[in-house]
């Protein structure tokens, strides 16, 4: 019997979105190639039926979600949660923000495997209700998941403490290891190969872009700080990280086209990383797989990921002491671009995570999937 897997709580694939888009499309696409079936519940925008339609041998379930914002992905993930009831299928799900609806797979005893998020909650852009919220669905997911997965060992650490150790596994997201790239989509944005910065975030207090535009804008540099990402004056917090910029500085807007955005790593002096809170984030790991010098927020999350090869900064006055040190330093710069690709290698590829993942599904089968597979095996000659 074929092994499926259904997948939910992402917005769909192709990946146009966020991590956990890229996540379901690579091990969608992974599984397949290893004689899976895959369903992937997508959302779409508008009124209407739901559709189905494949998509390089994914099968795909298009539910419209007509709300904005969080609600379209509230009624999104409930209507998805409903279909995934009715099959006895393996699910994932990414995240936990709508946990609770997994009540609906516990009921029909479907087994399904939470992709634990970060420690979402603690963001300093949630107000009191969504963080409430938040905190009441990493606990339901804790409860209702069959078995969850920490994407870094310290978000293990804390889910460890919902009494779900037995349930518990740690796998990191990853990345494609990146050796070359045309310089061309670098030249169109009006930047100079191996003569700027990056630093890929959602313009938000807690990824430290003020205080990066800070410390880059204390003085004049050889160097562009490239910022990728919406900015919009009508955000306060926005509008100070605009006004702080020094002229080397570029607001380039966001970036999804997966060969720019290569480029803009590969050819980059060196990332700049100022997460504070979080597990495994993609942007790092995929600098990672650049091969990019990192210079990274000095936390625990940042320094499992990163290792001993980056630098670390805590501050804007720590940041620019860091800045105006490496950054006239080839060798130096050097010696950290190959540490990045080492601590890549050491288990942060996508053959590796991917691996990692499809083994432990086949333990979460159902017993008749298992059980057709083990009278297949004993079928075959010998």
């Amino acid at each position: 019997m074929t092994p499926c897997l259904r997948i939910l709580g992402c917005r769909g694939v192709p990946a146009n979105h966020g991590g956990f888009e890229t996540f379901a499309e690579r091990l969608a696409l992974h599984l397949v190639s290893q004689g899976w079936r895959v369903v992937v519940y997508c959302q779409q925008d508008g009124q209407g039926p739901v559709t189905h339609d494949r998509w390089q041998g994914v099968e795909r379930v298009n539910i419209p979600a007509a709300n904005d914002g969080p609600r379209a992905t509230m009624l999104f993930d409930w209507k998805a949660t409903m279909h995934a009831a009715r099959h006895d299928d393996l699910c994932i799900t990414m995240g936990y923000n709508t946990a609770v609806f997994a009540a609906l797979l516990r009921a029909a005893r479907v087994p399904n495997v939470f992709s634990m998020d970060g420690i979402e909650w603690s963001r300093a852009k949630w107000g009191l209700l969504p963080r409430a919220w938040l905190r009441m669905n990493e606990t339901a997911a804790c409860w209702l998941g069959n078995r969850l997965v920490a994407d870094h060992p310290e978000i293990a650490v804390h889910l460890r403490r919902h009494g779900c150790d037995d349930r518990l596994s740690a796998i990191p997201l990853g990345a494609d290891r990146i050796t070359e790239a045309p310089e061309d989509a670098v030249h169109a944005m009006g930047l100079v190969p191996g003569r700027y910065l990056t630093v890929v975030a959602r313009a938000e207090p807690e990824n430290s872009i003020l205080e990066i535009v800070q410390a880059f804008s204390r003085r004049s540099r050889a160097l562009t700080l490239a910022v990728l990402g919406n900015y919009d004056d009508s955000s306060p917090f926005q509008r100070a990280v605009r006004a702080a910029a020094g002229p080397q500085v570029r607001f380039l807007g966001p970036v999804y086209d997966r060969a720019r955005l290569s480029a803009l790593r590969f050819h980059c002096t060196a990332y700049i990383h100022g997460h504070q809170v979080g597990g495994t984030n993609p942007s790092l790991v995929e600098a990672l797989g650049a091969g990019n010098a990192v210079i990274a927020h000095d936390n625990r999350f940042n320094r499992w990921v990163a290792g001993d090869g980056a630098r670390y900064f805590k501050d804007v006055d720590s940041l620019e002491a860091a800045m105006n040190q490496l950054l006239d330093q080839p060798a130096a710069l050097a010696a950290m671009r190959a540490a990045s690709i080492r601590r890549f290698e050491g288990g942060l590829s996508w053959a590796d995570v991917l691996v990692q993942y499809e083994r432990l599904l086949r333990t979460c089968l159902p017993a008749r999937v298992n059980q057709a597979a083990a009278e297949a095996s004993a079928a075959r000659p010998r």
